[in-house]
């Protein structure tokens, strides 16, 4: 189906395709230079000692595990909102989730004081996701990971660009996990990255994205290395020059496509702000976020309403989706399940509209008057 208006649009052109070019004349195409410039770079920007590039965010969110020593018969506590690979890289170590509820209606994030209802003796992490690029309460969240001796992974997949309290998310905790899949604000098709200012986690996670293995291919190529030990149990989990060459334009564009989504949502609030079928999570969110997606919520309502609701704006030329079916109810996660009421709600009453840096004023006008006339 062809869209008036889509969910997304990649932000691509020349510079993407100049980069390409340039590292497939170089005729070295796996990790190499540009990715090690690109981590480099991302560092700069995120503020933070050591970025590790991989080649998926859930790769990124497996290795956290690993690195922080998560395994069999731990705990750790987990939102339900969200994509599924934040859970899997709990299981991924044969560890348990356990799933919290959002905080409200207006605050999609993992809430707090769910989270210490939450802790047993057994709890070792918890991970936070920052819903939409919109920042959870990371000082809450800090003190309860000192308070009970626990690790913190930031899933920041929507966040490359988003802050708390002056800081980067992604960076406030002992790491940081981002994704770089398509649809992503930074994109380079497939990828990722794990931060850290802990030199020994970006050690091992080093080691471990390349088979355990003391020197990488690019290394041997070039002669700087002719020998290898391979010390730990690793993994493929290498990213490759073609994509860190994306990503490192994709990067110099980031400020500006965050400042249009900013731009954005405010004419989205403006349109919609009295419309009184729908709550707009995070109206009053102190922090710069990276608007990664615009969510709405509707009031008084049920999935079957929801689903209708999208399907005229589907007839009416607008694609939308939903952010995100409850993890916890999945056939694979039923026995570690717990009733958590409002992520439920949310999960069937969410709807996730168009959102990118070339979205026009109309486009959102269009949008909302729609949203009035059919809710």
């Amino acid at each position: 189906m062809t869209y008036k208006i889509p969910l997304f649009d990649l932000n691509y052109g020349k510079q993407e395709e100049d980069a390409v070019k340039q590292v497939l004349r170089s005729k070295w195409i796996s990790m190499g230079k540009k990715t090690a410039a690109f981590e480099c770079a991302f560092a700069r920007h995120l503020g933070v000692r050591h970025v590790v590039a991989v080649s998926s965010g859930t790769a990124a969110l497996h290795l956290a595990m690993l690195v922080l020593g998560i395994k069999e018969g731990d705990e750790v506590v987990v939102p339900s909102l969200t994509f599924v690979a934040t859970v899997n890289a709990v299981r991924f170590v044969g560890a348990t989730p356990v799933f919290a509820d959002v905080a409200s209606f207006e605050d999609f994030s993992i809430d707090p004081n769910d989270i210490k209802k939450k802790l047993t003796s057994k709890t070792k992490a918890i991970v936070v996701m920052h819903y939409g690029g919109f920042a959870c309460e990371m000082d809450k969240m800090m003190a309860i990971a000192e308070e009970h001796n626990l690790s913190i992974i930031e899933d920041a997949a929507h966040s490359p660009c988003s802050e708390y309290k002056g800081r980067r998310l992604g960076t406030i905790a002992n790491i940081g996990c981002f994704s770089f899949f398509s649809n992503k604000n930074l994109s380079c098709a497939e990828g990722g990255s794990l931060a850290t200012n802990n030199s020994k986690y970006a050690r091992m996670a080093r080691l471990l994205r390349s088979h355990g293995m003391t020197t990488l291919s690019y290394e041997r190529a070039k002669g700087h290395a002719t020998r290898y030990e391979v010390l730990e149990l690793g993994f493929n989990y290498r990213i490759d020059d073609i994509r860190g060459a994306l990503a490192l334009v994709q990067l110099g564009k980031l400020e500006y496509d965050t400042s249009k989504r900013e731009e954005l949502r405010e004419i989205y609030i403006k349109e919609l702000e009295n419309t009184e079928s729908i709550i707009i999570p995070y109206r009053h969110h102190p922090y710069r976020s990276s608007n990664y997606i615009f969510p709405v919520l509707l009031k008084d309502s049920d999935e079957q309403k929801r689903d209708r609701i999208r399907h005229m704006l589907a007839a009416a030329g607008v694609q939308t989706s939903v952010h995100y079916p409850a993890v916890h109810r999945f056939n694979i996660y039923k026995e570690f399940t717990d009733f958590l009421p409002k992520t439920e709600y949310v999960a069937d009453n969410e709807i996730t509209l168009p959102l990118f840096s070339g979205l026009r004023k109309k486009d959102i006008e269009y949008i909302a008057h729609t949203i009035k006339d059919i809710t």
